[in-house]
């Protein structure tokens, strides 16, 4: 590519295009609202009564934690880095085998709606309440990041008004979660999984052909560097490396997947635990799909800009401006065509979101609602939940109306999983696999894992490692007839961090420069560590026979048949 064209932007049919699919989304709640008014209690409201198929659930757990950060930021990653961001497949695979054959069928038979409940049963309620808080400021904060982050980069590239798709991302999200429930959120993240691999389609093929082809762009792709995909250097300060992808991923994304309560909830909701597995590996396909369309697009964008780099240009601001910008250059002659890439974007943010939401509603109502207000009838319980997904709808959009005002808030809330899911899945891993583990171990070694893993993210967020760790491929400006520069330097300023250069501490360029995947085995290592530690100091508790086991499952049987009885008299009276 030699000559920049002038970028097109929205035009009516991309505006109808776009809103389609939030008014599809919310007629899905609407549907289900209808559908279900007979079905009140918060059982049928929270996991669907548990009666959800394989199909739909698989379908939702790919949407909901492929965001708009997916969409639009892993091309860019490759177009930058190269094309070894596909050794992610590696740690997706690791990732979905250990949830369904570990995780996942001890939270199902458990009986339980929220995860954090099985950390009360095997431990404590201290432990419980420790996880569930620690769970809600990470998805809240997320979530508000995955509203911002798309529609700042939409903005600025194709004009399209960043706060009207806030609030339009927040209101749908919010509407069809209050009204359908979990089968409202599962059925609408289903729909949005078409619309996003139907959108990387349409970039494909068409970038595809403006490059000159599969082969052109391979060739191009080749001498760029871009298709050096393995590098066995075990440094773990380099950022992507063999070992960092697929061991540091595999950790980050048990973390996010095999005990977050946003997939643990759409697991359970299945109608047996074979459903629920088969979600999963079924699952894993998808997540295969979206990643490689991810990586494809990024070798296509760079192709075509593999001689006048956007950025390096100066026609972009950031490097996730880049993929819209593509798409707006390449599309933006065709009516609705750019419409329905925006909609691919966001339909990742609002299955993420609305997820979210209804996930955050069910740790609130389980795990403070009902141990502080009892047993409550079905008609209040419904609307209780109902009104708690009013209020998460209204918070994670208020956080992404926060996000504008804190410029280093999307690179740390990008990072919260690794930050939190580490250390949670420490915790699970302590009650699951390590039966001598005490309550004194989890609430010590959950606080150790925390506190080892904020530690180190947020020093890295302070104090970026240099470009010797981060090693970004080579950028040309020698065919952009508007500048005199030939290549853009692989090294930058960036590494300066908020603090400058003059006051780097020691650890900058050592702890603080720790690959941004192994936060979440700093925080795990730590915690599983601690927790055995403490527990051999004050005690070890072994479940000889799993007559304790057998005791909470007891407890619990009696606790559910109670609530059972008592909503059944409620309603008789």
């Amino acid at each position: 590519m030699t000559v920049m064209n002038a970028v097109e932007t929205f035009k009516a049919w991309d505006y109808v295009v776009f809103a389609a699919l939030f008014v599809v989304s919310a007629g899905i709640g609407v549907f289900f609202a209808v559908k279900e008014r007979k079905a009140s209690s918060s059982k049928d409201f929270l996991v669907g009564g548990r009666q959800m198929t394989y199909g739909p659930v698989s379908l939702s757990l790919t949407a909901s934690f492929m965001s708009a950060v997916t969409v639009i930021g892993a091309p860019s990653d490759v177009y930058r880095f190269g094309a070894s961001y596909i050794l992610f497949g590696v740690a997706y695979t690791a990732m979905v085998v250990a949830s369904a054959e570990l995780f996942v069928p001890v939270f199902y038979t458990s009986g339980i709606t929220s995860t954090y409940e099985y950390l009360e049963l095997r431990f404590c309620r201290a432990v419980r309440v420790m996880a569930t808080l620690i769970y809600m400021v990470q998805t809240i904060l997320y979530s508000g990041t995955v509203v911002y982050a798309p529609a700042l980069a939409l903005n600025q590239v194709t004009g399209f008004n960043l706060w009207g798709s806030i609030a339009a991302t927040g209101v749908v999200c919010t509407f069809y979660c209050t009204l359908g429930g979990l089968k409202a959120v599962v059925w609408t993240d289903a729909f949005q999984m078409v619309v996003m691999v139907v959108g990387f389609l349409t970039v494909m093929i068409k970038g595809g052909s403006a490059v000159g082809g599969l082969q052109r762009m391979w060739e191009t792709a080749w001498t760029g560097g871009r298709l050096r995909v393995f590098d066995f250097d075990p440094n773990p300060l380099r950022r992507h490396t063999f070992w960092t992808l697929t061991i540091g991923g595999t950790f980050t994304w048990l973390g996010i997947y095999g005990v977050n309560q946003s997939v643990i909830q759409r697991c359970i909701s299945c109608r047996t635990k074979s459903h629920a597995r088969l979600a999963l590996y079924l699952n894993l396909l998808g997540l295969w799909v979206i990643l490689f369309c991810a990586v494809f697009c990024g070798l296509i964008m760079y192709s075509y800009y593999a001689r006048c780099d956007p950025w390096t240009t100066q026609l972009v601001s950031a490097p996730d401006q880049l993929m819209p910008y593509f798409v707006m250059e390449i599309l933006g002659q065709y009516p609705g065509l750019p419409g329905l890439f925006v909609a691919c974007a966001f339909s990742g943010t609002l299955s993420t979101v609305a997820a979210s939401i209804n996930a955050l509603a069910t740790v609130t109502y389980e795990d403070f609602v009902k141990q502080s207000c009892g047993n409550l009838s079905d008609r209040a319980s419904s609307w209780t939940v109902k009104g708690l997904c009013i209020i998460f709808g209204v918070a994670c959009t208020a956080m992404a109306v926060a996000a504008s005002h804190m410029g280093g808030i999307v690179q740390a809330a990008l990072s919260i999983h690794g930050m939190c899911g580490g250390p949670m899945l420490g915790i699970f891993t302590l009650g699951i696999i390590f039966p001598c583990s005490n309550s004194k171990g989890a609430t010590g070694g959950l606080v150790t894992g925390i506190a080892l893993a904020f530690w180190v993210a947020i020093g890295s967020f302070m104090y970026p490692a240099p470009a010797s760790n981060s090693r970004p491929l080579p950028l040309s400006t020698e065919a952009c007839w508007w500048t005199n520069s030939s290549v853009c330097p692989t090294a930058d300023d960036s590494h300066l961090g908020l603090m400058g250069a003059s006051a780097r501490p020691p650890l900058a360029d050592s702890w603080y420069s720790l690959s941004y995947l192994y936060i979440s085995a700093v925080g795990f290592i730590a915690t599983v560590t601690a927790g055995l530690l403490i527990t051999f100091l004050t005690g070890t508790v072994y479940l000889r026979d799993r007559r304790h086991l057998r005791q909470q499952d007891t407890l619990r049987d009696q606790r559910v048949n109670g609530s059972c009885l008592s909503q059944r008299e409620s309603g008789n009276q």
